[in-house]
C-alpha cells in the first residue's frame, strides 16, 4: 500500500479549517502539523479547530522551525494573503505548497520576490500551486469549455453574488463597499485588491495560445439607495453597495480574456447587470459556449451558504496535493496539471 502524503495545514480560518477537515477525511493524506496564526489556537488539537469528531494528537503551533523539521510532503497554505518569507521557507525545506492565498501564477509579486520563490523551489526541489473557487475552478472550467470551440474570440468569467453573508468588514471595505463612490483612488485600490484575477486571465490566455500585449481593469461602483445594517458592518445610503469590475487581457485591440465580479452588499442596490448568483462562464467564438456554476447545499446541510463557499474555495487546493507533489519543481498552474478531482466518501 502506498504511504499517505504527509501534510501541514497552514492557518485554520474560514478556508483553512475546511482544508484541515478534508485532509483528515482522506486516507491518502496524513496530517502531521498545523500552523496557528492566532495565539489562542496554539496547543489546541486539530480536531477541535475544524470540528473533527475525535482527537488527532496533532496540536497547532506557531513554531515554524518545528513544522519545517517534520519533513512534510506538502502544505495547504490558506492565509488571506501570501507571505513570501513563509513561502520561501516552506519551499526551501522541500515542502510543496498548495495555496488559496491570492496566488495563481505569482504574477502580482515583484520581480525580486518572484525570483526568490523560483530559487526556493530549485533549492528544495519543490513546487508551488495556487487555486480556489474564483479565480481557480472557474478558470479551469473556462479553459475546458474552450476545447469545444473551433474558434475562440474571448473567454469571459464573472462571479455574480450578494457578498453580504461574507462577514469580513476589512475585506469588503477594501473592495470599496461602504465608501463614497467618488473616493480618490478607489478604482486603483480595488484593482490592486483583486489583482489575482489578472493572474488568472494571463494564465487562460497562455492556455489558449496567445501572448497578451497588456492587461487593463475597469470598474463600476453602484451607490446604495438605502441604509443597510449587516451586523458586522453598515452600508449607508449613497455609499458603494455594488462593485462590478473586470481584469481584461488584450491582443492588440482585441479583448481575449476577461475575469471579473458583479458583487452587491444587501438589498438596497441595483447592479449594472442582474445577479446570476453563481459563476457565469462564457466562451465567445464558434460555437459560443455558456455555463453557470451554482454552489448549492446538500439536503441535510445545516450551516450557512458562505460555509459552502469556503469549502468550494478550499477544495480545489486541498484536492490538488497529490498532483502538486507529483509535478516538477517550480511554479505550476491549473493549465499545467491534470484535471484535479475529489474523492468518493468512505463513510
Amino acid at each position: 500500500m502506498t504511504q499517505p502524503l504527509r501534510v501541514i495545514q497552514w492557518t485554520t480560518g474560514n478556508i483553512g479549517r475546511r482544508s484541515l477537515h478534508a485532509i483528515l477525511a482522506r486516507p491518502d493524506l496524513e496530517l502531521v502539523g498545523v500552523y496557528a496564526h492566532g495565539a489562542d489556537k496554539v496547543g489546541r488539537d486539530a480536531a477541535e479547530l475544524c470540528g473533527w469528531p475525535s482527537p488527532t494528537g496533532v496540536l497547532a503551533t506557531n513554531d515554524v522551525a518545528a513544522l519545517l523539521a517534520l519533513g512534510a510532503d506538502a502544505c495547504c497554505y490558506n492565509p488571506l494573503w501570501p507571505s513570501v518569507d513563509e513561502l520561501c521557507a516552506l519551499l526551501e525545506a522541500g515542502v510543496n505548497v498548495c495555496s488559496s492565498a491570492a496566488w495563481i501564477t505569482g504574477g502580482k509579486q515583484s520581480p525580486e520576490d518572484l525570483e526568490r520563490i523560483r530559487t526556493a523551489c530549485e533549492r528544495g526541489g519543490s513546487t508551488i500551486f495556487g487555486s480556489g473557487a474564483h479565480p481557480g475552478m472557474t478558470n479551469l472550467v473556462g479553459m475546458v469549455l474552450s476545447g469545444s470551440c473551433e474558434q475562440v474570440d474571448e473567454i469571459r468569467i464573472t462571479e455574480s453574488v450578494d457578498c453580504s453573508t461574507y462577514e469580513s468588514a476589512e475585506t469588503q471595505t477594501a473592495m470599496g463597499f461602504s465608501l463614497d463612490p467618488e473616493t480618490p483612488g478607489l478604482a486603483e485600490s480595488v484593482r490592486r485588491e483583486s489583482e489575482v484575477f489578472a493572474e488568472s486571465a494571463a494564465m487562460m490566455a497562455d492556455a489558449i495560445g496567445v501572448t497578451l500585449d497588456r492587461l487593463t481593469f475597469d470598474v463600476t461602483f453602484t451607490a446604495a439607495t438605502g441604509d443597510t445594517d449587516l451586523g458586522f458592518m453598515t452600508i449607508p445610503a449613497g455609499t458603494v453597495g455594488g462593485v462590478m469590475g473586470y481584469h481584461r487581457g488584450w491582443v492588440g485591440d482585441r479583448n481575449v480574456v476577461s475575469v471579473g465580479f458583479n458583487w452587491t452588499m444587501g438589498e438596497h442596490v441595483v447592479p449594472p447587470k442582474p445577479l446570476a448568483h453563481g459563476h457565469v462562464i462564457q466562451i465567445f467564438g464558434v460555437p459560443n459556449m455558456r455555463t453557470v456554476i451554482h454552489c448549492l447545499p446538500p439536503q441535510d446541510w445545516s450551516e450557512g451558504f458562505m460555509d459552502l463557499g469556503m469549502i468550494y474555495t478550499a477544495m480545489p487546493v486541498t484536492n490538488a496535493v497529490p498532483y502538486v507533489v507529483a509535478a516538477p519543481p517550480g511554479i505550476v498552474t491549473l493549465k499545467d496539471l491534470p484535471p484535479i478531482t475529489g474523492r468518493v466518501s468512505t463513510k
